[in-house]
């Protein structure tokens, strides 16, 4: 899971969970709250509601999303803009300010006049944004979304929003997000709810995860909440999405989600990992992925490009490991072992440049998956001969046994 560099702000597993607080300069947007047409009282309301609350970042909406309402163009948008510049120029707090758009023009003018951050709400469906975010080098949001700049969101079925996410690539600091929330009137609360089921399988693009499910309807039907009443429900759904993988989370109420994503990271069980030098200063790494399900497990192997890996997805998988630069010698070894196995199975996976790993040649594999049960990689691991190999696999086995 690569992490992403927000404006120095570090977003991933190996960072806590990021609070996104919102502000709209947009008279349609729901939330009265977060609604203003003023600089001054704009600024005011992001110092104190959101950055002295405990926002890390400040996503700053120019219209309503809602389906309800006519879409702005883009030069509409861009005379709502100015009120945002004004705004965050007169913020005294420190934050990563986000502007949130369908636009590639405005996100161009925004990260050239102070914002730091992109939220694409249509998901790169206008394909010059990928562009815009990577000449700037910032982070950017992406939401699951048709290739249509007037239908943020709308994607009909749960097994279509992988795909939606890929659309136009990604850039090298892109955040995925899966589009929680009423986008088209086909979309079902269940569709909701089994997309919160299954958003740990959503890791498997290996990218942050931001999630906007504050006080949404598939959350305050299951309590029978109203939206005045729905914080409760909002602030346990919070700490589930940040167990299950979600690295921001997007939210009206700053104060109490942060609390409630501190409580699900501190209670999300640590993956194994390890990283070591070898005599000639080669770095071999290796980490458990976090895996509960086939489904997921079968993301991570498209991210791979494995086609296949036998019946391992098919039966009970425990634990995967992606390893990293492991000599010829260590990966033939290890593909004997557990080609006699009937629990475990290694497979050689490309390389992000999509070189294929070549078990042939006296160079370093580029990678190596790796899933079994823990007594299988235990067994593993004291029936090699490689010293990296058991190295490795004893210290994931330990951590696993734990």
């Amino acid at each position: 899971m690569r992490s992403v560099d927000a404006a120095g702000l570090s977003i991933g597993d190996e960072s806590p969970p990021r609070i996104m607080g919102v502000l709209n300069i947009s008279k349609e947007s729901p939330y009265d709250p977060s609604v203003f047409d003023e600089p001054d009282a704009a600024a005011t309301y992001v110092d104190s509601e959101l950055i002295d609350e405990g926002a890390d970042i400040v996503d700053i909406g120019l219209e309503s999303a809602n389906k309800r309402f006519d879409v702005l163009s883009a030069e509409q948008e861009l005379t709502r803009l100015e009120t945002a510049i004004e705004a965050i120029q007169s913020v005294s707090g420190d934050a990563v300010f986000s502007i949130e758009t369908r636009y590639h023009e405005v996100a161009d003018t925004a990260l050239s006049r102070g914002f730091d951050m992109v939220n694409d709400i249509c998901g790169f469906a206008d394909p010059k944004m990928p562009e815009v975010c990577s000449e700037y080098d910032v982070a950017v949001g992406k939401m699951a979304s048709p290739p249509d700049l007037t239908r943020p969101g709308a994607i009909e079925n749960v097994d279509d929003i992988y795909e939606a996410l890929a659309q136009n690539g990604f850039t090298e600091k892109t955040i995925i997000d899966p589009a929680f929330g009423g986008w088209s009137e086909e979309k079902t609360l269940a569709d909701d709810r089994e997309t919160f089921q299954r958003l740990r399988e959503f890791r498997g693009l290996g990218r942050p995860i931001l999630v906007s499910i504050n006080r949404k309807n598939f959350l305050r039907s299951i309590a029978d909440r109203s939206t005045e009443e729905a914080l409760s429900v909002s602030l346990a759904a919070t700490s589930l999405a940040v167990e299950r993988g979600a690295h921001v989370i997007r939210t009206h109420d700053v104060a109490e989600t942060r609390d409630a994503a501190l409580i699900g990271d501190a209670f999300t069980p640590d993956r194994p990992s390890h990283h070591l030098t070898t005599d000639d200063d080669s770095q071999v790494t290796a980490e458990e992925l976090d895996v509960t399900t086939s489904a997921e497990a079968g993301r991570h192997l498209d991210r791979l490009g494995i086609s296949s890996m036998n019946d391992i997805t098919d039966n009970s998988i425990i634990h995967t490991l992606e390893i990293d630069g492991l000599s010829r010698s260590a990966v033939t070894e290890l593909s004997t072992v557990t080609a006699k196995s009937d629990s475990a199975v290694v497979t050689a996976v490309e390389s992000e440049s999509g070189r294929e790993a070549n078990l042939d040649s006296d160079s370093q594999s580029s990678g190596i998956f790796l899933a079994g049960t823990p007594a299988s990689l235990d067994a593993i691991a004291t029936t090699v001969d490689d010293s990296v190999l058991t190295e490795i696999l004893t210290s994931i086995t330990r951590q696993i046994s734990r």
